[in-house]
């Protein structure tokens, strides 16, 4: 490896903007981000890449600045190839190539939902599990099977983040709804141990191993329209959401024949969801695992520890290949290095 040891890596496939590090043996280090909050609406691209444009220089100052480093310390650049936004992922690249050249040292392009299987493996010491990915943009159920990550199961519309942050905007409530959905049900069940579905019910969004949540959100909305409280529709959004990414997750772990479930995504720092996993692992005598909430939402830190495992096992990308690719599958990257 050229220049220093460490693998600097680079998140950019949505509104956070993130700088990670691993050291020579691999080791994951807390990353340095920036968040884009709209006062209003959802995500704008264009908006969210020029966020990230102006943030570039003062990231890679405090990630060095974090772990006493130099510039020269820095032995290979990996950044989000893809999927995600276009504008988001071609700042990253852009700033990841820079880098590189600058420095004279190995480009790492990667696949960004890979990289959230790679740090929750590492950092649950799971062999190989079935991944339950729960985020804005992607809703997923994937297992290891003949040489890459195959998706078992996945969302046919919307992600399940999105679907949360939508309920929530409809509601007033400002970007990221999800932990305010996570408070709100909680403050419900506490004060009514006894609630019941009953009145509350929700489309249940499980299309045979798929899923589809648009029809639950619609379903939300109308009963808060209805006069129900808000803390009842968040619980019951809550409790059929992730009942049905529990129950695919369930018959990915039947039929993959694995015995380790890993939550992974920004959904995957809500603490019903971690339950429900660890119940139904338990009654099938499996284990369920979380990584730790900065690493289950989007972070620099992941991508560098892909790269780092990549550039081991001889993967570089070329400046003529380091495209982004905002439409990249999960189950389009060659998994070589298990």
């Amino acid at each position: 490896m050229a220049g220093g040891n460490w693998t600097l890596g680079i998140e950019s496939t949505a509104h956070t903007f993130s700088f990670g590090l691993v050291n020579s043996s691999g080791i994951p280090f807390p990353s340095m981000s920036d968040t884009v909050k709209p006062l209003e609406g959802g995500i704008h691209p264009r908006e969210a890449a020029d966020h990230h444009r102006d943030l570039s220089a003062v990231l890679f100052h405090k990630i060095l600045k974090s772990q006493n480093l130099n510039p020269k310390d820095i032995g290979a650049v990996a950044y989000s190839q893809g999927p995600g936004l276009g504008p988001c992922l071609r700042i990253g690249a852009s700033v990841a190539r820079t880098i590189s050249s600058m420095l004279d040292v190995p480009l790492i392009g990667v696949n960004h939902c890979v990289a959230h299987i790679e740090i929750g493996r590492q950092q649950c010491d799971c062999e190989d599990p079935v991944l339950l990915y729960v985020s804005g943009g992607n809703t997923q159920v994937i297992a290891k099977l003949q040489g890459k990550y195959r998706v078992l199961g996945e969302t046919l519309d919307i992600g399940i983040g999105n679907m949360l942050d939508k309920f929530a905007r409809q509601q007033g409530i400002p970007f990221p709804g999800g932990p305010v959905i996570e408070k709100h049900a909680l403050e419900f069940i506490q004060n009514n141990p006894n609630a019941t579905l009953e009145g509350l019910e929700l489309p249940y969004p499980v299309r045979g191993m798929d899923l589809a949540f648009s029809g639950i959100l619609t379903a939300a909305q109308r009963l808060i329209e209805k006069g129900h409280s808000l803390g009842s529709v968040c619980w019951s959004l809550q409790e059929h959401a992730f009942a049905a990414c529990v129950e695919v997750a369930e018959r990915a772990l039947a039929h993959s024949g694995k015995t380790e479930l890993l939550l992974g995504g920004g959904v995957a720092c809500n603490n019903r969801i971690r339950e429900m996993c660890n119940l139904m692992a338990k009654d099938r005598e499996s284990t369920s695992h979380a990584p730790p909430r900065m690493y289950c939402i989007d972070n620099g830190t992941m991508i560098a520890r892909l790269g780092y495992i990549e550039l081991n096992n001889g993967r570089k990308t070329s400046l003529g290949s380091s495209g982004i690719n905002q439409y990249l599958r999960t189950d389009d990257t060659l998994v070589t290095w298990q």
